[in-house]
């Protein structure tokens, strides 16, 4: 179907009296759109001129398919010679127009079709301005070292569409909002003031190529005052100036404004490199509540600088700037982005309707806000167009009188202006309380804060670092309420005041944080809980704040992933950067949202003690099997890549066993096999053995070294090989010679629960195969169970009990149980690494009854549960006072202990009754023949 017979076929609800003729030769219009076009009460004398100008061409373009058409629009400037370039876009400009509004007013074209159409026209006309200016600088010699080929990248230099134009969403009247750079790296130091001065100079050339008016008009206006600092800037800056001025100086509106940048002329690839480059100032890593302040004040400056206020009336209204109005929607829907971008790529989109949609699918927003907005959206600019049709201008005013409402009306296709009225202001007011309630969520402090046990605690709030500025302390005034509420309503108050306290004057900052407290009402009853329950982990909290932007991720409580998963996760993280250090920081970043998710799961009763165990250790082998090619590939641009098969790191105590806590170290052995090779092949090769110990520390200072995230984990190496005089990383062959022949009994106890965590493959199989034969090897069970007794006594010696919570030493403990289940299994020839399953071996190859298995178990599984919660919740040694209620009824869950006298009791006896199985295994000759 042609498109004037789409244009007839579409009913709109007017009736006009017969208009102005239709120019000879042109297709009959409906005579509703024919009205609209030419009638004393439709459109603009601009629209009206074009069908008279153009009547030869439209009669042609109408009876085609509007598919074809398009790409022929530009032909006036495609084929006009350089001096008559400015003729050639404003004649293709003119025919734009018409064919665009014909297709909008019939209903032909959607509104993202009508401003995609608007917007590529506008990115064919910078760019042929542009490269225009630049081929007559390049044919005056004017840019050093280029040649006429260099005009197809404009000589290095891009523009960027910022705005509507950069978002595809150009209305009929727009200015096109533009930055103009320069990739100064095309040319020699000494010629860079020359190369500087050109493109300041074509840059005016094209400008006014689009914006002088002429006999034929203007193309666009242009707008370029985006750039950095325009007010003693030059039209045209280097990438490097732009990219030092962001990093810099830039503002919140200006990283608000660079959503919507996209490179449109010149050299797109410089383009895309240089906001590749910005990428990290426009996007934060972590969540940018404060950004909801920055834009609600923004509104507001832009109210009173418009004049824009409420009235209750649409006569005159603005609709872009008005409340309720388009911009309200744009900064509501950047505002989100802004928010959570950095941590979400697939919110980086650059359409108003596609973002909301995105905000949608990832949780930021319910589906049916962002089809609301959507919708009013679309219907707004709508309006803005008809706006512009009838004014010929950029203009969003509403009309003055009801004929100007009357026409507006039936150019949208409205019969009944009351109903369209009554709409319309339906909408305004819907759009403003939504986005109202966004940026002013309603906690304003004008309530009395409550009471509290300890005033003189919240007095030197005032004080601490967090409250320095009077942003933050103006944010916090409004929470405080609110906060000394939910802490007054805790099981303690006065224990939970002085966690919260703690919490608070361990912050170095408090505007984001608390910018995100009064975005997110249950992130603010979660910041009290864990103040109510577990001090320990609100200290953690103020050291490292960007871990709540997990928890409103969306995905904080979903299952948990398992250690592949989390693996991948973290190497797609550290593949998003090259730089060695920003890679490492990203890991700590990382290691702890996912370290603090485990510990919140396990205070609400998410996952239990075993549970967060196993997660701990998931973790920990997640980052090793990550972090460790990313150390390898930085050791090796200086050094060379692994030499032979490479290596593996060796996991063991309790993370070989897979069950850590949450402050627990890592027990590790390097392994590697050089496969016959002697030296490294790079810039600085290195002899074999010299290459994988230096690689091996470098593992540990990526591990342990604090950076300004923090550190990862301590790492414990003594129980490689010889301990403290073996190498740092041993040879494959001599970890089997020396586990064959020359270890002690306390280190093939160890090796009962190594475990390969990450590292070679191949090398992972040998490993497994030497740990197999060398616990099947044939053993005098006498001889261990002595070495078994003095090393238990050894232990016993060198540390005591400290107190009825010290679960780990002494007769009974956990120390004393993984060594009698270690001694077990390895008399066993077993391969279990877990305590429990070490314990059912011993049990099924009689050294322990049925019975004392379970009871050890049980004991182990009692110390592992109190132990596990006193490291999360308490800072410091675990003493019977040093728990408040909310800590104890973690503790009384994972424990079964009504209270402290009891869960005293229960761990004394346990102690007891498993230091007497433990001294009964190891006075046994052999396996015993006992019922179980």
């Amino acid at each position: 179907m042609t498109f004037a017979n789409q244009i007839v076929r579409v009913p709109i609800p007017f009736d006009p009296e017969a208009g102005t003729d239709m120019a000879a030769g042109l297709p009959p219009f409906a005579p509703e759109i024919r009205e609209l076009l030419l009638g004393a009460g439709g459109c603009s004398s601009y629209l009206r001129g074009l069908i008279q100008k153009e009547a030869e061409w439209l009669s042609e373009a109408l009876e085609r398919d509007p598919g074809e058409i398009l790409p022929e629009l530009t032909a006036p400037a495609a084929l006009a010679p350089q001096e008559d370039v400015k003729r050639g876009l404003r004649r293709a400009k003119g025919r734009l127009a018409l064919y665009t509004a014909l297709a909008d007013l019939a209903g032909v074209w959607s509104l993202r079709e009508v401003t995609e159409a608007l917007t590529v026209f506008a990115d064919y006309s910078v760019d042929r301005a542009l490269k225009t200016s630049i081929a007559i600088e390049i044919e005056k010699k004017k840019l050093p070292g280029l040649s006429a080929d260099a005009v197809a990248t404009g000589g290095g230099m891009f523009v960027l569409a910022m705005g509507k134009m950069g978002a595809l969403e150009l209305n009929y009247s727009s200015d096109i909002d533009l930055i103009c750079l320069f990739d100064e790296t095309r040319f020699a130091d000494k010629d860079y003031l020359d190369a500087r001065a050109t493109f300041i100079r074509a840059t005016r050339r094209a400008m006014a190529i689009l914006s002088d008016k002429t006999e034929d008009g203007y193309v666009w206006r242009t707008d370029l005052r985006l750039r950095p600092d325009p007010s003693v800037t030059p039209v045209c800056l280097s990438m490097d100036a732009a990219e030092r001025y962001y990093e810099s100086v830039g503002r919140a509106w200006e990283r608000a404004a660079f959503i919507k940048a996209r490179p449109c002329a010149g050299d797109i690839d410089a383009g895309e490199r240089f906001l590749e480059h910005i990428r990290p100032f426009v996007w934060r890593r972590h969540l940018d509540f404060a950004a909801i302040q920055d834009a609600y004040d923004m509104r507001l400056k832009i109210r009173a600088h418009r004049g824009q206020y409420e009235t209750g009336s649409l006569t005159g209204r603005n609709v872009k700037l008005g409340p309720g109005g388009i911009r309200e929607i744009e900064f509501f829907t950047q505002t989100q982005q802004i928010i959570a971008g950095g941590r979400d790529p697939d919110l980086r989109v650059r359409g108003t309707v596609q973002a909301l949609s995105c905000l949608s699918e990832a949780g930021w927003i319910p589906a049916h806000v962002a089809a609301e907005l959507s919708d009013h959206y679309s219907v707004l600019r709508e309006i803005e167009h008809r706006l512009q049709m009838v004014s010929d201008a950029q203009t969003q005013i509403l009309p003055t009188n009801d004929e100007g409402f009357d026409r507006i009306a039936r150019m949208c296709g409205e019969a009944d202006t009351a109903r369209f009225k009554a709409r319309l202001q339906e909408r305004l007011t819907a759009v403003r309380d939504r986005t109202e309630e966004f940026f002013a969520p309603g906690l304003k402090g004008a309530e009395e804060s409550p009471a509290v046990a300890d005033p003189e605690i919240v007095e030197r709030w005032r004080g601490y670092p967090a409250l320095r500025s009077s942003r933050a302390q103006a944010i916090f005034e409004r929470l405080k309420p609110d906060l000394l509420a939910r802490l007054n309503a805790a099981p303690r108050p006065e224990e939970a005041l002085s966690a919260f306290d703690g919490f608070l004057s361990g912050l170095p900052a408090g505007v984001q944080l608390f910018s995100m407290f009064e975005a997110n009402p249950n992130l603010r009853a979660l910041i009290v809980d864990i103040a109510a329950t577990a001090p320990a982990l609100a200290r953690y909290l103020s050291r490292n704040s960007q871990v709540l932007d997990a928890v409103i991720g969306g995905s904080f409580f979903d299952e948990w992933p398992g250690p592949a998963a989390l693996s991948a996760e973290l190497s797609q993280r550290l593949s998003e950067s090259s730089d060695y250090e920003r890679q490492l920081d990203a890991a700590r970043h990382w290691h702890k949202e996912w370290h603090f998710r485990i510990g919140v799961h396990l205070l609400r009763g998410v996952i239990d003690v075993p549970e967060a165990g196993r997660q701990y250790a998931d973790l920990a082998e997640a980052v090793l099997k990550a972090l460790l090619p990313v150390v390898a590939a930085n050791f090796a641009r200086a050094h060379g890549p692994l030499p032979g098969r490479g290596g593996v790191a060796l996991g063991m105590g309790s993370l070989g066993a897979g069950w850590i806590n949450s402050q627990s170290d890592l027990d590790l052995i390097m392994i590697y096999d050089a496969a016959g090779i002697e030296a490294s092949e790079g810039p600085r090769p290195l002899s074999v053995a010299t290459y994988y110990a230096r690689l091996t520390k470098a593992i540990v200072t990526a591990l342990s070294a604090p950076t300004a995230e923090g550190k990862l984990y301590e790492v414990d190496m003594r129980l490689r090989p010889s301990g403290k005089q073996g190498p740092v990383a041993t040879a494959l062959s001599a970890f089997e010679s020396y586990q064959r022949t020359d270890a002690w009994t306390w280190e093939h106890l160890a090796l009962t629960r190594a475990r390969p965590v990450a590292g070679s493959a191949a090398v992972v199989g040998d490993v497994e195969r030497i740990r197999s034969e060398v616990l099947c090897l044939p053993r005098d069970p006498a001889r261990i169970l002595a070495d078994v007794r003095d090393m238990r006594a050894r232990l016993a010696e060198a540390k005591a009990q400290a107190g009825p919570f010290d679960v780990k030493s002494g007769p009974g403990g956990l120390q004393d149980i993984e060594l009698a289940a270690q001694t077990a299994a390895l008399l066993q020839g077993s391969q279990a690494r877990t305590t429990a399953r070490q314990l059912l071996a011993a049990a099924a190859g009689g050294w322990l009854t049925t019975d004392e298995a379970d009871q050890l178990t049980a004991s182990y599984r009692l110390a592992r549960s109190v132990q596990s919660i006193g490291k999360l919740i308490v800072d410091g040694p675990f003493e019977p006072d040093s728990l408040g209620l909310g800590g104890w009824e973690v503790m009384a869950r994972e424990t079964g202990a009504p209270d402290v006298e009891a869960l005293i009791e229960m761990i004394a006896g346990r102690r007891q009754t498993a230091a007497e199985i433990v001294d009964h295994m190891l006075a046994r000759t052999g396996p015993q023949k006992v019922d179980g």
